[in-house]
C-alpha cells in the first residue's frame, strides 16, 4: 500500500524506518485487517499538518467489522453509534446545546481536527490484537512535529494521556480528562466541557471555532 496524499505527514522518519515493517506485518495477518486499507491513513490525509489546530487521540480502531473507518472515535454514518461516541455527544450537548446526527465525524477532521488512533490497525474481533506492532512510534513523531506552534490537545484516558511528553514547546492548551466510556465518563469526563474551551482556545489565539455540532 501506497502513503496517498500525506503531505508534510509522509516525510516523517515513520515512513521509511518502520512502515515497510508494519507493512510486511499485515499483509502476513491471517485475521481481517480493520479499517479497510484505503481508509488506513484517512486520518492523516484529511488533516493535514499545517491545518491542525485540534489533536484528539484514540487508542486503536473499533474491531467491528463495518464500523472502523479510520478516524479516531468515529464510524461510518450507517453504524449505530459506539458507546464511548454517545457519552461525548451528550458531554457536547450539554456543553453546546446540541450534538451531530451520525457517528461521521469527518467535518472535525476537515476543520483541522487530527483523529488519530496511536494505532492504525486491529484484527477484526480482536480489540489491541495490533496495539505492539510499531504504530505508537507514528503517533510520537506527529506529535513532535505539531509541537512547532500552539495547538489544542484533547487527551482523553491514560493510555492518550501517556503521550504528553511527546508534546513540546509551550503555549498550547493540553486538556486531560478520563476516558468517554462508560467505564470512565462518570469520573470527570462528564461536565468537563472540552468542546467550549477549545473553542474559547481558539477564539482567544484568533483562531475561528471548530464546528462541533455540524450535521
Amino acid at each position: 500500500m501506497a502513503k496517498p496524499n500525506l503531505g508534510a505527514w509522509g516525510h516523517l522518519p515513520f515512513f521509511s524506518q518502520d512502515w515497510p515493517r508494519i507493512q510486511t506485518a499485515l499483509a502476513a495477518e491471517t485475521r481481517p485487517v480493520l479499517p479497510p486499507e484505503p481508509d488506513r491513513f484517512k486520518a492523516l490525509e484529511l488533516t493535514k499538518a499545517e491545518h491542525t489546530r485540534v489533536v484528539i487521540l484514540g487508542q486503536d480502531p473499533y474491531p467491528t467489522p463495518g464500523h472502523a473507518m479510520g478516524l479516531a472515535f468515529s464510524v461510518t454514518k450507517c453504524t449505530k453509534i459506539p458507546k464511548s461516541l454517545v457519552n461525548i455527544y451528550k458531554e457536547m450537548e450539554d456543553d453546546l446545546g446540541d450534538q451531530p446526527n451520525t457517528g461521521d465525524l469527518t467535518p472535525w477532521a476537515t476543520s483541522g481536527v487530527l483523529l488519530l488512533n496511536t494505532a492504525l490497525s486491529v484484527p477484526a474481533h480482536s480489540a489491541g490484537g495490533h496495539a505492539k506492532l510499531g504504530w505508537s512510534t507514528l503517533t510520537e513523531q506527529v506529535l513532535h512535529h505539531l509541537s512547532d506552534r500552539p495547538r489544542a490537545f484533547l487527551l482523553w484516558g491514560k493510555h492518550a494521556q501517556s503521550f504528553t511528553p511527546h508534546i513540546k514547546g509551550d503555549g498550547h492548551f493540553i486538556l486531560k480528562t478520563p476516558h468517554p466510556s462508560p467505564l470512565s465518563a462518570y469520573r470527570g469526563f462528564f461536565g468537563s466541557k472540552p468542546f467550549s474551551q477549545i473553542n474559547h482556545w481558539l477564539t482567544s489565539n484568533g483562531q475561528t471555532p471548530i464546528p462541533w455540532t455540524m450535521r
